[in-house]
């Protein structure tokens, strides 16, 4: 795709979640249409697509259909399988590439291309079995934490080894999976970066946030975030390395550890991110315009940031909460449309603009 998507363009996306329908509504104020590509039934992006398919992402004939009725193809989780991408490569752009998804799939592979590009990690090593998680644990030493290499969010696929008798339960929790040890990093608070590059290599990045984690699940986000001037540059620059490195096109969050020996990279992922909400109220193009316009070839948004914000999600009994939420000031309440609440599942956000003391 060589020249920008116009008004009226159909923007294929992969997944209907949250995040998807987000998407989906900073698409139409472009002027684009999206058309959502879900196996499950009645998903949250569906209620503001222009069109949904519902088909499982081994279905290669439903790939194909979806794929012939739109421009480009997008996508707003990171675990596709690389089969249904296999079919799709052919057939329409998909943005961002590949090689974004293929790393950031297997944590060993992330980790690995990260150090590659001199960037600080926590030290990790691979597990597939108890021989490597004993040899794992004898050069990193604990506590260390066990994860699984592909497929964990919001803390699942995960144990703690707090003393090395910890570790045949936290290699039973794998499950067989493939996994990593990664070693404790001491942090005073983590924070992330929203970065975007365009179809044409220009990078913009919103302020780093700040990071509040429960049962690891994001809590909350605040901009700004406690960063020193030299550390602000850091982290944006680091983005713009990881960014200009994989040749990527659209918006990637990149998480970040704040210690005393300088940044380190927790990890990556090649969307918008949970950790950006806030630029929907903190920015006049937010993560999802800035996203679709990249994939669209558009001109990207500078990022600049307006206002200081606190985003803290909605999780499970937080719904409880909406009459009172709705009647604060300065309170923007962002709802997904999922039909049940469930604990530890996210139900929308809030974005609390803060303003100083008078």
């Amino acid at each position: 795709m060589s020249e920008p998507l116009q008004p009226g363009a159909v923007i294929g996306i992969l997944g209907g979640g949250q995040l998807g329908r987000m998407l989906s509504i900073a698409a139409s104020r472009l002027g684009f249409s999206t058309h959502i590509f879900e196996p499950g039934a009645n998903p949250p992006a569906g209620q503001v697509a222009a069109q949904v398919t519902t088909a499982s992402y081994d279905d290669a004939a439903a790939l194909t259909a979806f794929a012939e009725t739109v421009d480009v193809i997008t996508y707003e989780f990171e675990n596709i399988p690389t089969a249904a991408l296999d079919l799709l490569e052919p057939l329409r752009p998909i943005r961002p590439g590949r090689r974004a998804l293929k790393i950031s799939q297997d944590r060993l592979v992330e980790k690995a291309f990260l150090s590659d590009l001199g960037l600080k990690t926590a030290p990790f090593a691979a597990v597939d079995d108890a021989v490597d998680l004993t040899e794992a644990l004898a050069e990193i030493g604990a506590p260390a934490i066990l994860k699984t290499r592909r497929f964990g969010y919001d803390g699942k696929g995960q144990a703690r080894i707090m003393a090395p008798e910890d570790s045949a339960q936290a290699l039973a929790d794998m499950a067989g999976a493939p996994a990593i040890l990664e070693g404790f990093v001491t942090f005073s608070h983590e924070v992330s970066v929203i970065a975007a590059r365009g179809a044409d290599g220009s990078v913009a990045c919103f302020d780093p946030g700040e990071n509040v984690h429960n049962d690891g699940i994001l809590h909350s986000t605040t901009v700004p975030a406690r960063l020193s001037p030299s550390q602000r540059s850091d982290a944006v620059l680091l983005a713009a390395n990881i960014l200009n490195a994989l040749h990527y096109v659209g918006v990637m969050g990149v998480e970040l550890f704040v210690t005393p020996a300088g940044l380190v990279v927790n990890e990556i992922a090649p969307r918008v991110h949970n950790s950006g909400h806030w630029t929907q109220t903190g920015c006049a193009v937010d993560q999802f315009e800035q996203h679709i316009r990249a994939v669209a070839g558009w001109p990207l948004g500078d990022g600049q940031r307006h206002a200081d914000v606190v985003m803290e999600n909605l999780i499970g009994a937080d719904m409880d909460r909406l009459p009172d939420l709705a009647r604060e000031s300065d309170t923007a309440i962002h709802l997904y449309g999922k039909a049940e609440v469930k604990p530890g599942r996210k139900m929308g956000h809030v974005n609390r603009v803060i303003r100083p003391p008078r």
